[in-house]
């Protein structure tokens, strides 16, 4: 049920998105190759992956703007997919904001419910209330060429709000942003999800915004899921080695080499014959082409006996030291949270926490952890 005319926001009405073997295709070409996700009232999901992953395609079916080829979509407890993008209840905040230049912030914002008919009492009770939830009530009377791209991405965030929709799409709205501002923006896109709690979809080609923003993520990759689960729950337990290099900053490390089993303990032996240990119960047979994976927070400085590393670049932080080097013939990753005084050429002994570590079949790329 919506909100009387003048009720503060704050209460949005919210519906489940379901998304059953959708496919899409261009021509001949399939791009989406039948994706199931199911999204509940008020989650905050965000679909991440790599450039041409199919993410922002998808978000666009659910929006109406691309039509499906396969499959179905259903918002609440209807079936969309012939609906148009006026009738599915739902706002998009797009990467380039979308605002009308020759409009004020406020007439921006309130456009949506003067094309819906709405009487101007309701239309400024819903820019109001958008306009101090975001910030933005100082500049209702202002166009939008007088603000900063953070403000203006406000604007659009403010025009979605007015909207009262049951799900929220957002496609790489932060993109247009320089570093400092994504983190604050992503803090209040957050903070505002947890305010408002209506459902929300969210792509994104940056894990860390995945990260640090979703209560659900979908990992894409051509056109596939490859893997649907919390943020801790990918970073522990990633399904294979796509997710694996995919989520976490910087990436883990990969390491290729041949699984080993004696006495009851497992080892990879790589080429060189460094012996990496790993998981006594992971999966796996002796001989079996494996690569072994281990982020590069999980390395810790040893005093010997341990895995030799050539460093060749060292680069202190202030919070945190990397260091980029060799083993076993591969360039390596290692962070630590206390300070070294590595340098260049030095050899390093480092051992990784054997509990944390991941193991992958070469040949298939999945987890046998």
């Amino acid at each position: 049920m919506r909100k009387a005319a003048g009720e503060p926001l704050g209460g949005m009405c919210m519906a489940s998105v379901a998304i059953r073997d959708v496919r899409k295709a261009f021509g001949k070409t399939e791009v989406i190759h039948g994706v199931d996700i199911s999204i509940k009232d008020g989650e905050f999901v965000v679909l991440v992956g790599p450039s041409g992953c199919g993410k922002s395609t998808l978000l666009r079916m659910i929006a109406g703007l691309e039509n499906i080829t396969g499959g179905e979509i259903s918002i609440g407890d209807r079936i969309v997919n012939n609906a148009p993008p006026k009738e599915r209840d739902i706002a998009m905040v797009f990467q380039n904001y979308a605002l009308y230049p020759h409009m004020t912030v406020g007439a921006n914002m309130g456009f949506s419910l003067k094309l819906r008919g709405a009487p101007k009492q309701e239309i400024d009770a819903g820019v109001m209330g958008a306009a101090e939830i975001l910030g933005l009530t100082p500049y209702l009377d202002r166009y939008p060429r007088q603000l900063s791209g953070g403000q203006r991405q406000r604007v659009a965030m403010g025009r979605a709000i007015v909207r009262d929709p049951q799900v929220f799409l957002f496609d790489e709205p932060l993109s247009n942003l320089d570093a400092k501002l994504r983190v604050q923006m992503r803090t209040e896109i957050k903070e505002l999800h947890q305010r408002l709690k209506t459902t929300t979809v969210y792509v994104t080609h940056d894990q860390i915004e995945a990260m640090t923003m979703a209560d659900k993520i979908v990992v894409m990759h051509d056109g596939i899921i490859e893997q649907i689960g919390g943020p801790l729950e990918l970073y522990d337990k990633p399904n294979n080695l796509f997710v694996a290099g995919f989520i976490g900053s910087p990436a883990m490390n990969f390491i290729k080499g041949t699984l080993r089993r004696s006495n009851g303990l497992a080892f990879v032996e790589t080429p060189e014959g460094v012996k990496l240990p790993t998981h006594s119960h992971a999966a796996g047979t002796d001989g079996q082409a494996v690569t072994y994976g281990v982020r590069p927070e999980h390395f810790q400085v040893a005093s010997g006996g341990a895995m030799p590393i050539k460093v060749h670049v060292v680069e202190p932080t202030g919070a945190d030291t990397f260091v980029y080097g060799d083993l076993a013939g591969t360039r390596v990753c290692a962070v630590f949270d206390e300070r070294h005084e590595f340098r260049s050429g030095d050899i390093v002994q480092l051992s990784p926490r054997v509990a944390v570590t991941h193991l992958f079949d070469t040949e298939s790329g999945n987890s046998l952890c």
